[in-house]
């Protein structure tokens, strides 16, 4: 690339991230975690298009430094070798002066971005970046970044930023704000928590659709050299019908006559690594079956529904649940708490919280417990729970029901979603 192509590049780029960062945005609680201050590298990681580069704008906003900005997501800019990055530095330094801080916005679409970024923190510069692929980012931090790297996770707006982008009082307990609060609830159930979907800038079927498809294509197919495409993409919708699932990897070969169990695993571990899956530990003292025994969940209960040939968004159970774990994951994962799921011959449960070996939490997800055969079924599995943990604060979620149950709080789940 050319100097004057790149220089061009870099200008256009801060015009827009100069507008971006000129319109309202709705406040995350993630903002708090970044650091620009560190000396060590902000990774911000996520889905693409979650509010990655949204959240860091936000933060570089507030902070009054002095950056500079670069988005790999240009294809153009994508090309670039490492024999490039200083030039790259130079005209970053034209476009913006002087500046304390970097951020690059989706750099795992470069080559040896790593040995980039490990200079400049050598240099003193302090350093946001993005990326959209957990495993690459985490291989490379591990290996390349050792100690020095901050890694900060970003899902799709939780229902109560969601609440905020909306107008909706979360905190209020009035009868008028109580119903909106409900209406907002059915609409982020059905419709997800995408930004630009909440926004109404999108309609979620093609929207969702075409992201899915696109990060299927770009992040993991043509990234780890699928060979079987058709498959693996067949593989991949199914994942998302079924989910919520316990993940059987030598069915999920038969069903789809894979060459073996590992096959699968790989197919998984792309999902997971493009956030498209987050995965669930099983609960057990045992550290063989907590990293083998897991279950799958979409990362935002859009995946589930606003696709071709996707029937799953039918049972709102498995959404309601959805929705629980993702909060759970904002909530504790960048806390260093831990979240499993228990499964006995005779009860499970949904959720456990843990703290290292202690359990704090368990909570039981049930969409109604109306039917005292239901009912009976989520109380025997917290019940279970707490035999088995030690553990003595029970949670039972539901959709709008509320009991006094002796040991066990019973709350709605906007409610809980709300810290009401």
């Amino acid at each position: 690339m050319d100097n004057a192509t790149m220089l061009q590049i870099l200008s256009n780029q801060r015009n827009e991230l100069l507008y971006d960062m000129s319109q309202p945005v709705v406040e995350r609680r993630e903002e708090s975690l970044i650091r620009l201050d560190s000396n060590l590298a902000q990774v911000v990681m996520g889905v693409r298009r979650s509010g990655k580069s949204t959240i860091c704008k936000s933060v570089l906003r507030k902070s009054g430094k002095p950056y500079a900005y670069v988005n790999f997501d240009d294809e153009r800019l994508s090309r670039l070798e490492s024999d490039d990055y200083d030039r790259l530095l130079e005209n970053l330094y034209r476009v913006y002066g002087d500046f304390d801080v970097l951020f690059m916005d989706e750099i795992q679409n470069i080559t040896e971005w790593h040995l980039f970024v490990n200079r400049l923190l050598r240099q003193g510069m302090h350093i946001l970046i993005t990326g959209s692929n957990s495993r690459l980012l985490s291989n490379e931090l591990a290996t390349h970044l050792t100690g020095r790297n901050h890694p900060i996770e970003i899902y799709p707006f939780s229902f109560s930023e969601y609440c905020d982008l909306k107008g909706v009082d979360g905190s209020s307990f009035s009868t008028r704000d109580v119903a909106f609060q409900k209406n907002a609830f059915d609409e982020y159930m059905r419709n997800g928590g995408f930004p630009e979907i909440a926004k109404g800038q999108e309609e979620s079927f093609p929207y969702v659709s075409n992201l899915v498809s696109n990060i299927l294509q770009n992040d993991i197919i043509r990234r780890y050299g699928i060979k079987y495409r058709e498959t693996f993409r067949n593989f991949a919708k199914h994942a998302f019908n079924i989910a919520p699932f316990e993940v059987n990897y030598a069915k999920l070969s038969e069903d789809f006559k894979l060459k073996s169990s590992h096959t699968s695993e790989n197919y998984i571990g792309y999902l997971e690594s493009a956030y498209l899956l987050v995965l669930l530990h099983k609960y057990s003292t045992k550290s063989r079956i907590r990293m083998t025994e897991r279950k799958a969940y979409t990362v935002d209960t859009a995946i589930m529904n606003s696709r071709q040939d996707a029937m799953s968004g039918d049972n709102l159970g498995w959404r309601l649940e959805t929705i629980v774990y993702l909060e759970l994951l904002r909530r504790y994962r960048n806390m260093a708490m831990d979240i499993y799921y228990l499964k006995d011959r005779s009860a499970g449960c949904d959720f456990l919280v843990a703290r290292g070996a202690e359990v704090v939490e368990c909570i039981q997800v049930s969409w109604d417990i109306s039917a005292e055969k239901t009912f009976d079924r989520e109380v025997r599995g917290l019940g279970k729970a707490a035999e088995i943990t030690g553990c003595d604060r029970l949670t039972l979620l539901t959709y709008e029901d509320r009991r006094e149950v002796p040991g066990i709080s019973v709350i709605p789940v906007y409610e809980w979603l709300l810290g009401k």
